[in-house]
């Protein structure tokens, strides 16, 4: 409740908007400290690497290897093309959904979804996030920046406030970042585990007492998101404060 105050009050100061533009983004791993990005540089360190681990022996144990060979060849750059337009859904899926259509059916969010998630995302670690250039996707991504500036919850608070307007400034000490996805599953301190985007949202939207999205809603936003970042450079798996 303090922090969500701190928030409202912040929020009602002075702005000074700043415009995220390719040439003044800044990822969540530029503004860590150098302790942290030690620790997300090195693999031997980076506890995420667990996770790693575990969807490498996944991508065997459930049979991806026999249609999609060796993951460091075929899905080197899938995870920067996320969300992509389903073809047989006809609607847009997220990286994790995707995942959870090939074989057994993952729950959402499970150490087994987030690890097979995490392994693909290394493949496309340093590359440039490229969202699809898919006429079918615009009307998502329109509604997901639609949402990322509407004012929503009991602090009548949109994303773009924090994340544009006040990006940079501090709310309780903690720093306020871009919210560019481009760790995601990352390994998060405050959750000393890790954990997907579509979590960081909600636990967003708990933050300012909204009512959830629903998931149709959180794929569009992230579509946006993504978008939003494009050529950033994925640096899964991250750590983040």
């Amino acid at each position: 409740m303090k922090a969500a105050l701190l928030l409202a009050l912040a929020l009602l100061a002075p702005q000074d908007p700043q415009d995220p533009q390719e040439d003044a983004r800044r990822s969540g791993f530029e503004t860590m400290s150098p302790a942290l990005q030690a620790m997300q540089r090195d693999d031997a360190t980076n506890p995420a690497w667990l996770w790693v681990e575990n969807g490498r022996a996944l991508w065997r144990e459930r049979g991806c290897v026999r249609c999609h060979g060796e993951a460091e060849q075929s899905m080197r750059g899938v995870a920067a093309r996320y969300p992509a337009w389903d073809g047989r859904l006809q609607r847009p899926l997220t990286l994790a959904q995707r995942i959870q259509h090939e074989g057994p059916v993952l729950a959402a969010d499970s150490e087994e979804l987030l690890s097979l998630a995490a392994y693909v995302g290394l493949q496309s670690r340093g590359l440039p996030i490229a969202p699809p250039a898919d006429v079918r996707l615009d009307p998502h991504r329109k509604r997901g920046r639609a949402l990322f500036e509407k004012r929503v919850g009991q602090l009548n608070l949109s994303c773009a406030q924090c994340h544009d307007q006040r990006a940079g400034e501090k709310l309780g000490g903690a720093l306020i970042p871009q919210a560019h996805p481009t760790g995601y599953p990352l390994y998060r301190l405050e959750w000393q585990s890790l954990g997907s985007l579509t979590r960081r949202l909600r636990n967003c939207t708990a933050g300012v007492r909204a009512e959830p999205f629903d998931d149709s809603a959180l794929v569009d936003l992230e579509l946006y998101l993504m978008e939003r970042a494009a050529g950033m450079k994925i640096d899964t798996p991250a750590v983040r404060p």
